[in-house]
């Protein structure tokens, strides 16, 4: 065998050097010329730049899936594999020759470059690699070597997130392709994918996405290398091993620079590097890349071209044909021959392949491909069903196909189903070109390629909505081009670029909408801000239009117009004058900020005046002089509620002038709190509580909020919860008592129901609940107002600072028998003492109170409801008296007897109970909020001392009661080192009366007094 190289022209180089921009040129100066391409994809490529130089009436298109051939065609454009093996072109030229070597196509690029020849010019277009082995092989060749029109450069490793816009990154396999266009689709936008798997319609339209600047990066095998001219100006490889039909191997060098030689276009320098898990290339491979200095290629795969048709055997020995010259080794079983192996060991194959013809019909239906990528049997039963049809029939059978070709005939499912479904109907398409197979290959011919078309199409469309975000990248895409682009903006806030959803306008502040990270998020932030700065200039002006009711102060302490929150609140040096902090973004700046800051502000300034309106007006009150407007500006700084031990001084001096215009602003001074009744209602109560939170940084602690709904509920009383800050319990309109917390209205009216009990007279008539004039029982109506249980009363009680001595129900209801009588006598001869007979300031400030009760008692819990909750207390004769009927033998329930505490009972319960005494202090009033720690029963005595009507220090107590008066009484004494103390409920020596005032309304009440009894 000897070959001759005369009239052939190798222009061998690295990739970019315009090699096959040379080839076309060449070809058009023939009259008639030939191609061949390694890939359908770069085959298409070609036509096309043909059919614009030369019209698409000259140029004809022949792959193994595809014929596009006009009568009069003067250029052929062809894979490789369907090139003929001889022509009478003026012209042939056949591009990357280096694919010589490849285990598994590579025979047949030997063949074409041994053989096939044009009449006039013979181009062979590939790697320098293939110098030494076309001179050995063709002597007499003219070879060119063409340097690299742009430099190529390394750049080490970098994270596939910090990859450069422009890049494509390799890989080896379909799984880490998605991966890795997943990847870049969160973090960059989007990826365009290449893959040899795809069809070849499909792969155009990806690498049109990428190339017309819709996505930045390509993500795809080694498909990239041969050929394609991409804008890329690096190349990331995230995998240096690929499996190569045999055996999982490392890249060569060679096939290394092929691949990062798509760097580059023209004169633009191009980078490679590495990315992901590939460890960085070592010095000597950068160097080898970078000069394009790699191994020659020693020999090419071959196999041959004469076949034995005569039996299947004969085929199969003239396929193990050994070289005939040097340079040149067998090439591996190839598909077809693989296919061949299989087919020979079925025994109906062998019954049908009896003569030449038949036989050389087997070999040429082997050579279908195997586009599928299935097991070589599973291929080898498909040409089998083939073969036989066109043995037996002449044509395939187009019901058997029909059926084929309608099971691919869906667009729907994955990409993994629809890569398949192409797969199968590419087979078809195929067949339907195979000259000579079909009855009617025209039909067959338009009917998949339509099928194959719309599959390709929706294959890309789920390519592109998995791995390309359509908004980004046309954003992307505009502002490359500096744009204006058209923004809108929906009723409900949904903001729309170029006629996509990029985000979210709540207020003044633009959100992206979820998804679009990395850099490519401030670019499409920036073009939707740039587009809404015209919105944000109209929002304020309609906000500072606006009327209060678009206006809303949330409980968090967050102002919103419409439902968007557009400024919050923070605490100031004022509790009521909190501070406006505007939420929103950079670009609400200048006079349309200043109008929002105001107009919220206003807004803010006008709800707290509205809704605190009592401590608004008590904290401009002009008409308070001296101790009444420092009482006042206390109770303001406390929000409306102050406990009454904390300022007995203060209130103790009041006269009665400056009392009276403290009332006329609401304030009630009751037996335990000086405070505002209209304030305990369930929105002064949140604006209140959200006051205080901002100046105590407060919204995180436990129970903000928590306690408005049971306010709001109508709820008198509420078990407590330890974990809950204890000041919310005093915001909320409640005292804190330990285990309970009970609304502190309702306290004040259980305070008037007390205070008769121990005012009362022995002798005279006994209300419900007096026992002895010093101590008293809980009634059905203290536990009414409170919608509590007697075991709850009694932590109220306690938490009140009265203390219980525990009698025995029979002596009780002796004891009450026996005043009995006396009392009936005592009502025939004289009427009984009215509270407002009694001479204490509590009586005063009761009465006041009762003018006030309405708007309290509306809220509180109905009387019927709340005595379902809490069990009626029955008087101790009448409970005896039942248990007597019922001939109950156990023991009845003592009877709990209250008075006021003392320092003396503290200190004689801590001898014996130091647990219990620390838990009465708990239980006993709050710690917090600046009160005195110095327990609840002195804040008790603090109020006792507050002594007589009108603050008279003359006053004497009775039976027990609290006692009036400026100095301290004798406990008090002794706790300041005075005489020892004396029993509480000892009689004393009366105090020498003062003169009474005859301007005193109290002297003209006795006067009345006197008269009545007359």
């Amino acid at each position: 065998m000897i070959l001759s190289g005369r009239g052939v022209t190798a222009v061998l180089g690295p990739t970019n050097t315009g090699k096959t921009h040379y080839a076309i040129e060449r070809m058009v100066a023939h009259e008639t010329g030939i191609i061949g391409l390694p890939l359908r994809l770069l085959a298409r490529e070609v036509y096309t730049r043909l059919v614009e130089k030369v019209g698409q009436h000259n140029v004809a298109l022949v792959t193994g899936e595809e014929k596009i051939t006009p009568a009069m065609a003067r250029f052929s454009v062809c894979t490789v594999e369907a090139m003929p093996r001889e022509t009478r072109a003026s012209f042939v030229a056949i591009d990357e020759v280096q694919l010589a070597g490849d285990l598994e196509r590579g025979h047949i690029f030997t063949d074409r470059v041994l053989h096939l020849r044009g009449r006039d010019e013979t181009l062979l277009l590939g790697a320098a690699t293939m110098k030494p082995i076309l001179e050995q092989l063709l002597p007499g060749i003219h070879v060119i070597e063409r340097p690299r029109l742009s430099q190529l450069f390394y750049s080490g490793s970098k994270k596939i997130t910090r990859l450069p816009q422009r890049t494509a990154i390799v890989a080896f396999s379909a799984d880490e392709v998605y991966a890795i266009a997943e990847l870049i689709r969160r973090q960059r936008g989007g990826a365009a994918v290449v893959l040899g798997a795809l069809s070849p319609r499909t792969r155009n339209a990806q690498v049109a996405l990428y190339q017309e600047g819709d996505v930045e990066y390509l993500v795809a095998t080694d498909a990239i290398g041969m050929g394609l001219n991409l804008d890329v100006d690096h190349v990331a490889f995230a995998q240096d091993r690929k499996f190569d039909g045999y055996q999982f191997r490392n890249l060569n060098p060679a096939e290394l620079a092929q691949i990062a030689g798509r760097a580059g276009r023209h004169m633009r320098d191009g980078t490679f590097g590495v990315t992901g898990r590939v460890d960085p290339f070592d010095d000597e491979l950068v160097q080898r890349i970078e000069t394009h200095h790699f191994d020659p290629v020693r020999v090419l795969q071959w196999r041959t071209t004469r076949f034995d048709y005569a039996s299947l055997q004969s085929l199969r020995q003239s396929l193990d044909a050994p070289p005939p010259i040097g340079g040149l080794t067998r090439a591996l079983p190839a598909v077809d021959q693989q296919a061949l192996e299989h087919l020979s060991r079925y025994p109906d194959i062998r019954e049908l392949a009896t003569t030449p013809e038949r036989v050389e019909k087997l070999w040429e239906a082997c050579a279908l491909p195997d586009y599928r990528r299935i097991a070589p049997a599973q291929h080898a039963d498909l040409i089998s069903t083939l073969y036989a049809d066109l043995v037996r029939r002449g044509t395939v059978n187009e019901d058997f196909m029909a059926d084929q070709v309608r099971r691919a005939d869906r667009t729907d499912g994955e990409i993994d189903t629809l890569s398949a479904r192409i797969a199968q109907i590419r087979t078809w398409t195929y067949v339907s070109n195979r000259p000579g197979w079909l009855a009617d290959p025209t039909h067959w011919q338009e009917k998949t390629r339509e099928i194959e078309d719309r599959l390709s199409d929706a294959l890309h469309e789920r390519l592109t909505k998995r791995f390309v975000d359509r908004r980004t990248s046309v954003l992307m895409k505009r502002l490359r081009e500096n744009a204006m682009l058209e923004a809108e903006i929906s009723v409900n806030g949904d903001v729309f670029v170029e006629g996509h959803h990029v985000g979210q306008l709540a207020g003044f502040r633009f959100t992206l909408v979820s998804g679009t990270e990395g850099p490519d998020a401030k670019a499409v932030q920036a073009a939707a801000q740039k587009a809404l700065a015209l919105e944000f200039e109209a929002r304020a002006a309609r906000l500072h239009a606006a009327g209060n009711a678009d206006l809303a102060l949330g409980s968090d302490g967050t102002v919103r117009w419409l439902g968007d929150p557009v400024a919050r609140l923070s605490a100031s040096d004022h509790v009521m004058r909190p501070r406006v902090i505007l939420l929103s973004d950079e670009q609400l700046t200048g006079n349309a900020r200043d109008h929002v800051a105001a107009r919220v502000e206003r807004f803010v300034n006008h709800h707290i005046a509205t809704v605190l309106k009592p401590l608004d007006d008590l904290s401009r009150a002009e008409d308070l002089q001296g101790l009444a407007k420092g009482l006042a500006f206390q109770l303001v700084e406390n929000l409306g509620v102050l406990f009454r031990r904390d300022v007995a001084d203060d209130v103790k001096a009041l006269d009665q002038d400056a009392r009276a215009s403290m009332r006329k602003h609401g304030i009630r001074f009751g037996a335990y709190h000086i405070f505002m009744p209209a304030l305990l209602k369930p929105a002064p109560a949140e604006l209140i509580t959200l006051l205080w939170a901002l100046k105590n940084d407060g919204l995180d602690k436990p129970g903000y909020g928590d306690l408005i709904p049971v306010l709001a509920a109508g709820r008198t009383s509420v078990v407590t919860d330890p974990a809950f800050e204890r000041a919310f319990y005093k915001l909320a309109g409640f005292r804190f008592l330990g285990k309970r917390a009970v609304r502190i209205d309702i306290l004040e009216r259980l305070a008037d129901l007390i205070r008769p009990l121990l005012q009362w007279k022995p002798g005279t008539p006994r209300p419900d609940g007096a026992y002895d004039g010093r101590r008293f029982m809980a009634t059905t109506a203290m536990l009414s107002i409170l919608g509590a249980t007697p075991d709850d009363m009694e932590e109220i009680l306690k938490g009140l600072g009265y203390r219980a001595d525990s009698v025995k129900a029979e002596e009780a209801a002796a004891f009450l028998a026996a005043q009995a009588p006396a009392a009936a006598e005592a009502g025939s001869e004289a009427p009984a003492e009215t509270p407002a007979e009694t001479s204490d300031e509590h009586d005063a400030d009761a009465s006041e109170g009762e003018a006030e009760a309405p708007a309290a008692a509306a809220e509180q819990v109905p009387v019927a409801e709340a005595a379902e909750a809490a069990e009626p207390v029955a008087e101790p004769a009448e409970a005896a008296a039942d248990a007597a009927a019922d001939g109950e033998p156990a023991e009845a329930k003592p009877v709990l007897l209250w008075r006021p505490g003392s320092r003396h009972d503290n200190q004689r319960q801590g001898h014996r109970h130091g647990g219990e005494r620390q838990g009465d202090r708990q239980g006993q009033g709050e710690r917090r909020g600046g009160e005195r720690n110095r327990g609840q029963q002195a804040g008790e005595r603090g109020e006792r001392r507050e002594g007589g009507r009108g603050g008279r220090p003359d006053q004497k107590g009775r039976d027990g009661k609290p006692q009036g008066g400026n100095r301290p009484d004798r406990g008090e004494r002794n706790e300041r080192g005075g005489k020892p103390q004396q029993a509480k409920f000892e009689a004393r020596p009366p105090r020498k009366e003062k003169p009474i005032d005859p301007d005193s309304p109290f002297a003209k009440l006795a006067a009345l007094k006197e008269q009545m009894k007359k």
